[in-house]
């Protein structure tokens, strides 16, 4: 069961992908035309934010604000989608699961220097939604599955996204690695963790979404995702169920308004609504954490684990994206190495 997908060089170094590699990607769903109106926004994001986002566009048009406005959705792998953009997909407002991805647009000149500073959700840092990680298992937890240290038994077949192309599996990678420092382990102790539990991966797709589609298709016996694709998944009605562990990293996923975008009256309006109380309770029922701190008070008991941000492991505490791309996703990064050990690059 391994190398169920094609694999490239795990090399983030310059935190992206090299553009040739955007230019023949393709998202995992496009929406067809929209309707016709006055302004047309075209949004961008990564995979898992598809469907609440159909739900953030639906209220939003319902207001008066967004009474002529029409959309265009791409959603997909986030630092596919990032290229993607630099490449020419249209985009007025995106979302990426991970910073290094807005940053290829700010490289780029097509998001400006002080988006997570200015404007709409400076006073969130940029940041739309909050998440978390969590261990997905089949019906009744057949391998007794209880945390981190089960996912390193004989057994346990993990599907987790691609690193190279999904921001949900550097989520998933990194606090693989820090939930063994967080117990006080050495470095060595949780690079061998993390190796053990990558030696059990049997797939990495493309995306989060992919992941959760592929493990309900029967791949694999425990999936890493984030808790609004395994909530949406339980919401749905599929039979699996979902392990909180004990240690855990705060997931934050920032937007942004582009070049274009911001010369867009209606893509300016929507972008606001996604930070207002009512665009943030939006999020919150769709298990997105909200980001907004009203709403997070308000919406709190709608998590089954109310983790606290200090608790957790922050990317603010491991130094910033820069010093963590460095250290574990560069040429010569801790994970990138793990992952060339077990044939998961090429």
């Amino acid at each position: 069961m391994r190398r169920t997908t094609p694999r490239r060089s795990l090399v983030l170094g310059a935190l992206a992908v090299p553009l040739a590699l955007a230019l023949v990607s393709t998202t995992d769903a496009a929406s067809a035309a929209a309707p016709r109106g006055t302004d047309t926004v075209n949004v961008v994001g990564y995979s898992v934010v598809s469907g609440v986002f159909t739900k953030l566009e639906t209220a939003f048009q319902g207001t008066l604000a967004g009474k002529n406005v029409a959309f265009n959705n791409s959603f997909g792998a986030s630092t596919t989608q990032a290229n993607d953009v630099v490449a020419g997909q249209a985009a007025d407002v995106v979302n990426f699961s991970t910073e290094p991805d807005m940053q290829i647009l700010v490289d780029n000149g097509l998001v400006g220097p002080k988006w997570n500073s200015t404007g709409a959700g400076k006073a969130e840092g940029g940041f739309v939604s909050d998440s978390v990680v969590v261990i997905v298992v089949r019906p009744g937890n057949p391998l007794h599955i209880t945390g981190w240290p089960s996912l390193i038994k004989k057994g346990v077949q993990i599907v987790t996204p691609d690193p190279i192309s999904s921001g949900s599996a550097r989520w998933n990678l990194l606090e693989t690695y820090e939930s063994q420092i967080i117990q006080k382990k050495t470095p060595a102790a949780a690079a061998k963790y993390t190796n053990a539990l990558v030696k059990n991966v049997v797939a990495e797709p493309s995306s989060g979404s992919k992941s959760l589609t592929a493990f309900l298709a029967g791949t694999g016996n425990v999936l890493l995702a984030y808790e609004s694709d395994a909530s949406a998944a339980i919401a749905a009605g599929k039979a699996v169920k979902v392990i909180y562990p004990a240690q855990n990293i705060l997931i934050q996923t920032p937007a942004a308004l582009t070049t274009t975008g911001s010369t867009n009256k209606g893509a300016k309006a929507f972008f606001t609504y996604l930070f207002s109380p009512k665009g943030q309770s939006i999020w919150a029922h769709n298990a997105f954490r909200p980001t907004l701190k009203i709403v997070a008070t308000a919406t709190k008991a709608l998590f089954p684990h109310n983790y606290r941000p200090a608790a957790l492991t922050t990317i603010a505490k491991l130094g910033g994206w820069p010093a963590v791309i460095n250290k574990f996703f560069s040429t010569n990064g801790i994970i990138t190495k793990i992952e060339q050990a077990h044939g998961w690059t090429s």
